[in-house]
C-alpha cells in the first residue's frame, strides 16, 4: 500500500499524462512516460508506447464524438494512468524521483489558462415573450418551452 504522498503523485502524473495527451509535445511525453513505465525494457517500452498512444486516441474519439463526454473520459483516462503509476511505484519505489521529474516535465509541457484572460463580462436584455440562456465559458444545456 502507497503512503498518501506517492499515491497523490500517481495522481498528478496520471492527470499531467492526460493533459499532455493534448498537446503538440505528445511525442515526446509518451516516451519518457513510456520509458519510465516500462522500466527500461525494450519490449515493455513499446508495449507501453502502443498502450499511451491507444489511450490518447480513445480520448480523441470521444472528444470529437461527444464533446459532453470529454471531462468523463478524461477522469477516468487519469485514473487509469494513475493506478498504473501507483503500480510502479509499489514494484520500484526507486522510481519516486524519477515519476517526479516526469510530472514537472509533463507540466511544462501542458498549457495553463491565464484566468485574468478567460474572464468575461456579458451584458443581456430581452423583452416580451423572449428567452435567454448566457454563459461565459464552460458547458450549459438549456430546454425552453413555449410560453403558457
Amino acid at each position: 500500500m502507497l503512503v498518501e504522498a506517492l499515491t497523490a503523485l500517481a495522481a498528478s502524473a496520471g492527470g499531467a499524462l492526460v493533459q499532455a495527451m493534448a498537446t503538440d509535445a505528445w511525442e515526446t511525453c509518451r516516451e519518457r512516460a513510456a520509458r519510465l513505465l516500462g522500466r527500461g525494457e525494450p519490449q515493455e517500452v513499446a508495449r507501453q508506447e502502443a498502450r499511451l498512444e491507444r489511450a490518447r486516441a480513445e480520448l480523441a474519439e470521444v472528444v470529437a464524438d461527444r464533446p459532453e463526454d470529454g471531462e468523463r473520459a478524461e477522469a477516468r483516462q487519469a485514473a487509469a494512468w494513475q493506478t498504473r503509476f501507483e503500480d510502479l511505484l509499489e514494484d520500484s519505489p526507486e522510481q519516486e524521483q524519477r515519476l517526479r521529474e516526469l510530472v514537472a516535465f509533463l507540466q511544462e509541457q501542458t498549457p495553463t489558462v491565464n484566468v485574468a484572460a478567460a474572464q468575461v463580462t456579458v451584458h443581456a436584455s430581452a423583452s416580451g415573450q423572449a428567452q435567454q440562456a448566457v454563459q461565459g465559458q464552460g458547458t450549459q444545456h438549456n430546454t425552453f418551452q413555449a410560453p403558457r
